[in-house]
Parts: C-alpha cells; structure tokens; sequence
C-alpha cells in the first residue's frame, strides 16, 4: 500500500516537474523555442541548453533528471499526449472538446480516443505550447486561428484550427487537428481502396489535362485526395500552380509546380494574404494550370475568370451534388462580382468536368455542355 502511494506521488512529482518546465520555455525561454522551430538550433544543441536549466533549477537524482528530459523532449517535439493520436496512420482527425473529452475519426468512424489531460490547467497550457511552437498568438484579439505544421511529423501535414473560450459557449479552448498524408495516394492506390475503377480513373485523367474540373462534396469525402492523385498526372511541360488556404496538397515527382498559401494576420498590425490576394497574384505568373484547393469565397470569381479566358483550371468545393456545384461556385463569386447570377451561369461551361465525392468513393461524373436559354440552366450529360 505504502508502495502504491509512494509510486503515486513520484508520477505526480515528475508531472509538476514536466508542466514547470514547459512554462519556464513557453515564458522566459520562449525565443529558444522559436529558434528550434525557426531551424536555427539544432535538436541536440536545444536538448543540451534543457540538460544545463534542469540540472541549474529542478536539482534532483542524475536518473529522475534524465526521465524528466526525455518527458520534455518528447513533449516538444511531438504533441505530448496527441502524439500516438498523430503516429496512427488510421486515424484521419483528432478533436479535443474539453480536457477530458478528446475524439478522434478513425477509419471514418468517429470515437473516444481513450486520453484525458489531467486538468484544464494542463490542457490550456498545452494550447498556449501549441501556438507558441506554431508560431501564432492565441488571444481575445486573435481567438479563433488556423495554422499548419509541416514540419513535427515525417507523415503527415498537421492542420490545426484552435477557437478560444472568447468565441465559445464553454469556457474550454477547442482544438481540432486533421492530418494530411505527405505520402499521398496515386490513382492506382485509389483504384484499390475502391475509390475509382479504372475506367473512370482514365476518364477523368484525360479530361482533367484538357478542359477545367471542378470536385465537389461534403466534408472529408475524399475531394482533396483525388485532386492531389489528379494534378499528379499532369505533363512535366506544364507550369503548375497550387493556391490554398493550407498545405493539404503538395507533390512528390512534378518538376514545375508551385505552391502558394494563404496567411491570416495575427492582430490588427500584421500582414494578411487571403485565398483572393494570392490567387490574383499567381494569376499574373505564367502558368498552364492553375488549381485551388478550396474555393471559400471572393477567390471563385478569380478562377471563374481565369478558366472562361481558357486558362486549365482546378478546385474543390463544398456542394451536394455534382450539378448544384457550379451553382455553388456563381454564389461565392457573386461576392466580389458586377455580374448578376445568369451572367455568371452562362460562363460556368467553361468547367467542362464536374466530379461529386461521397464517402471516399467518386459517385458522379457530369460534362457540362452548356447553357440552356429556355430552362435558363447549365446542360449536363452524365459520365458515371
């Protein structure tokens, strides 16, 4: 029994250790961290500097200092008690609600992931050490961020979104994390999680590199995950370019695209580049292929001009099915646009292919042929 509580009382101890010591590097110490993060100090020359502070400030047994280092080591440089969350390839999105209730999505399926931060003290902490190492300012002036981390995990892309308790009915942060495969699936690795046959697979290739695509869905249905197989096929003679609000696609074997992302500023001061600023900026580059990862807003009608001039063309976007995309696609451009809606309609032919994506499977396939001046609506003819 004395044995039991003894073992107790240690694993409190090193924890109270573990969260000083966090403090002390997100406080005092927190331009060594940026200069980690920032690839000025290496990981050895970092974990040298913690050796020196622990043995200096938390004076304590040569072996109790060494498991405290390793506990901070892999606190920094993975997500503390996220990282196996992280590490499992089979799990897709992490969603923690409240210290206490952390969800994942694991094969599709939603679930409790079956960890807990001790407290809210410890949770909050943990999102302050989040943003500090991401770089960004968590505060009323900034309460709702998004952010990306490239560069903690060898397999994944980390896409964060963190909304503060200024914007919350709980009086808890809300994190959610989604993973971003950096290995991403080719056309054949689709074909055989059954995403595709091989016939639409061909199909939708050819079509892709000679007239403008638009996937559509709902969330995480699989459009980003075709389009990053799609871009892939693409002629090494084309100039590629790729504008999106986060780092979802890259490339593994093209030699000419370019990747440019958004970037939100972090207070009243700081410098802002939207989906629509960097999109009209790469519409000025010289480029036979311009994709968007995700048209959200006033950057549609900068693709829809980009496209109807004859420009190749490629994006994703929310819709519920493949002909009520375009639709959806004249909505966001009548934000920034004098066209009225049958203007507009009447220049989305230009989007010859319109794929629809529902749980990870492509379910439609429309070409659109026009427009009908009787029905005042696009014509389309099913290819799937």
């Amino acid at each position: 029994m004395k044995e039991e509580k003894a073992s107790h009382e240690d694993k409190a101890e090193a924890k109270g250790q573990l969260t000083e010591l966090v403090q002390d590097y997100l406080t005092q110490k927190q331009a060594i961290l940026m200069q980690v993060k920032k690839g000025s100090m290496s990981r050895e020359e970092f974990l040298e500097e913690v050796r020196g502070h622990v043995a200096h400030y938390y004076p304590s047994p040569v072996k109790q200092q060494e498991k405290l280092l390793q506990s901070f080591e892999q606190y920094v440089f993975g997500y503390s008690i996220l990282s196996p969350l992280i590490d499992d390839p089979d799990i897709s999105d992490i969603r923690v609600v409240a210290h206490d209730n952390i969800r994942v999505k694991k094969l599709g399926v939603r679930m409790d992931a079956r960890l807990s931060f001790s407290s809210e003290k410890e949770y909050r902490q943990f999102i302050d050490y989040v943003a500090t190492k991401n770089q960004v300012n968590v505060s009323n002036v900034n309460a709702i961020q998004r952010f990306t981390d490239n560069d903690s995990h060898p397999d994944f892309i980390l896409r964060f979104t963190v909304s503060m308790p200024l914007v919350n009915t709980y009086d808890q942060p809300y994190l959610c994390i989604r993973k971003v495969p950096k290995d991403f699936p080719m056309l054949k690795k689709l074909m055989e999680r059954e995403m595709l046959d091989l016939k639409t697979a061909e199909m939708l290739a050819l079509r892709f590199r000679s007239g403008s695509t638009l996937i559509c869905g709902g969330n995480s249905s699989g459009k980003t995950t075709l389009l990053n197989a799609l871009k892939e096929t693409l002629p090494d003679n084309m100039a590629v370019l790729v504008t999106q609000q986060a780092d979802e696609l890259t490339t593994m074997y093209h030699p000419d695209m370019m990747f440019l992302h958004s970037l939100p500023g972090a207070g009243e001061s700081q410098v802002n580049y939207d989906l629509k600023d960097i999109s009209i900026a790469g519409l000025t580059m010289d480029v036979d292929f311009f994709i968007i990862g995700e048209v959200k807003g006033e950057e549609a009608l900068y693709l829809l001009n980009a496209a109807y001039t004859g420009q190749l063309c490629a994006a994703t976007i929310h819709a519920p099915s493949a002909d009520k995309a375009l639709e959806k696609l004249v909505d966001y451009c009548l934000y920034d646009s004098k066209y009225n809606r049958d203007e507009l309609m009447k220049m989305m032919d230009c989007f010859q292919t319109v794929v629809f994506m529902e749980h990870y499977k492509v379910k439609q396939v429309f070409a659109c042929t026009g427009w009908d001046r009787t029905t005042r609506d696009l014509k389309y003819v099913s290819l799937l």
